[in-house]
C-alpha cells in the first residue's frame, strides 16, 4: 500500500510499505477514505525529529471503512464506516473507567514512561504505524473505533478522532464561566474549533489572537473579536488591549492552542532547530534530558487570563528543561490543565452538534483537499502557512 513516511527532518514522502494485518484478537483494518493532516504532525517534521526513524508512517486523523476484524472484536464488522481516535485505549482499565484514555493502563508505553500509544507520533508513544495510508491496522479495536452513519460526507465526522475532542477538552478544561469569557491564543485548527465550540457552548465573548490574515479572518466570520499579533508592538501590548475590554482584569480562561513552536521566542527556536538537526543517536538522548519549548504563547497565556482564572494548554510541549513563572502563576493563582484529549471520553457530547444545521462548521471545516500522493507538498504549504492553509485532508 503506498503511505506517508517520515525520512527526516522536512523530509516525507510517499512510499510502498506492507499491508497492515490482524496481529491481535482485538485489531481491526480499516480502508482509510480520508485523513488529517495535524499541527502535531508538524512536531514531527521540526523538532521531534530526534524521537523518530526513517520509516515511519505518519498520521494519526483517520477514518474509513472496517475490512477486516479480530476474533474479539465483536462490536465491529466489515463494512462499519468508522472514526479512529488518535489514542490507542482499552476501554476497561482503571484509566480508560475514570475517563482518561490517553492514560490506558493497557497500552502506556511504559518503555518511555509514557502514557497511551498514538498513531504515527514517534517511539515515545510506541512508533506505531501512522494513517496517512491506504490501509491501517487498530489495535483495541474493541474500544476506539466510533460507527458513524452512512450519508454525509468524510468531513462531517472525520475531525472525530482528533480536532473534535481536543477542542472540546480546551474548553471544557478552561472552565469559562456562564456568560464569560475565554482568549484563545493561535487560530490553527484546534484554536479555530475551540472558539468554535465556546461561543456555543455560552461563552459571552471570545478573543481570538494569530498573526496568519486568512486564520484571523476565518475566526472573525465565526463571530470571534479577533487581535493580530503583529498590529502590536509586543506582548505586553496585546494584553493591555483585551484588559480593556474584560474590565481591566483580563478574561477568565486562556486556551494555548499553539504549544511548543510559538513566535516570539528566538533562543529556544534556534535550540530546537539545532537539535532537530543533529545524528539521532546525539539527538535523542539529549532532546530527553535538556529539550526546550518556545514558550513565548504560554508566557502570553499567564500574563493574560485574570487573577483566580483558568489556563488550558492543548498546544503540545514537550520540555524537560523549561523555566516556568511559579512566582506569578502562585501570585496571580491561577488554575492549569493540560494533556492530550481524551477522545472517547467526550465524543458523544460532541456527535449531537454533527448534524445537517452544522453549528460547528464542520462541513467546510477544511481549507485543503489533496490527495495521499500529493502529501509532502501539503506538508511543506502547511508548515509555511502557504495559500490559506489551515486544515488539509487528505484522500488515498
Amino acid at each position: 500500500m503506498k503511505a506517508v513516511t517520515w525520512q527526516g527532518h522536512r523530509d516525507v514522502r510517499v512510499d510502498d510499505v506492507p499491508d497492515p494485518r490482524i496481529e491481535e484478537p482485538t485489531d481491526a483494518v480499516i480502508r482509510i477514505t480520508s485523513t488529517g493532516l495535524c499541527g502535531s504532525d508538524l512536531h514531527l517534521y521540526e523538532v521531534l525529529t530526534p524521537f523518530m526513524t526513517p520509516g515511519d508512517i505518519l498520521g494519526h486523523e483517520p477514518m474509513g471503512i472496517v475490512e477486516e476484524v479480530g476474533s474479539d472484536v465483536t462490536n465491529l464488522r466489515p463494512g462499519d464506516r468508522v472514526v479512529v481516535p488518535f489514542q490507542i485505549a482499552c476501554g476497561h482499565c482503571f484509566m480508560c473507567a475514570t475517563g482518561l484514555p490517553t492514560q490506558c493502563e493497557t497500552t502506556q508505553v511504559h518503555g518511555e514512561g509514557m502514557g497511551a500509544a498514538l498513531f504515527g507520533y514517534t517511539r515515545l508513544y510506541g512508533a506505531v504505524p501512522g494513517a496517512q495510508a491506504e490501509y491501517l491496522r487498530v489495535p483495541q479495536a474493541q474500544f476506539g473505533p466510533i460507527k458513524v452513519p452512512e450519508g454525509p460526507s468524510d468531513d462531517r465526522f472525520v475531525y472525530l478522532s482528533d480536532v473534535l475532542p481536543t477542542a472540546w477538552q480546551a474548553v471544557e478544561y478552561a472552565a469559562i464561566p456562564p456568560g464569560g469569557t475565554v482568549a484563545v491564543l493561535g487560530l490553527g485548527p484546534i484554536g479555530d474549533m475551540s472558539c468554535r465550540i465556546a461561543l456555543a457552548r455560552g461563552a459571552e465573548r471570545v478573543f481570538g489572537i494569530d498573526l496568519v490574515p486568512e486564520r484571523l479572518a476565518r475566526a472573525k466570520r465565526r463571530g470571534v473579536q479577533t487581535y493580530d499579533l503583529r498590529a502590536f508592538d509586543d506582548e505586553k501590548a496585546l494584553v493591555e488591549a483585551i484588559r480593556e475590554e474584560t474590565s481591566g482584569r483580563g478574561p477568565d480562561a486562556v486556551i494555548d492552542a499553539v504549544g511548543t513552536e510559538a513566535h516570539g521566542s528566538a533562543a529556544a527556536k534556534l535550540a530546537q532547530t539545532a537539535t532537530a538537526m543533529m545524528p539521532r543517536k546525539i539527538a535523542a538522548p539529549f532532546a530527553e534530558r535538556f529539550s526546550i519549548d518556545r514558550l513565548a504563547a504560554l508566557h502570553t497565556a499567564i500574563d493574560l487570563v485574570r487573577r483566580g482564572g483558568t489556563i488550558s494548554l492543548s498546544g503540545v510541549y514537550g520540555g524537560t528543561a523549561d523555566p516556568m513563572p511559579l512566582l506569578t502563576l502562585f501570585d496571580k493563582q491561577i488554575q492549569m490543565r493540560m494533556g492530550q484529549a481524551n477522545v472517547r471520553r467526550w465524543t458523544d457530547d460532541i456527535l449531537p452538534y454533527l448534524t445537517d444545521q452544522d453549528p460547528l462548521g464542520v462541513d467546510d471545516f477544511a481549507t485543503h483537499r489533496v490527495p495521499l500522493a500529493e502529501a509532502p507538498h501539503a506538508y511543506e504549504m502547511f508548515q509555511r502557512k502557504q495559500d490559506g492553509a489551515v486544515k488539509v485532508l487528505m484522500q488515498p
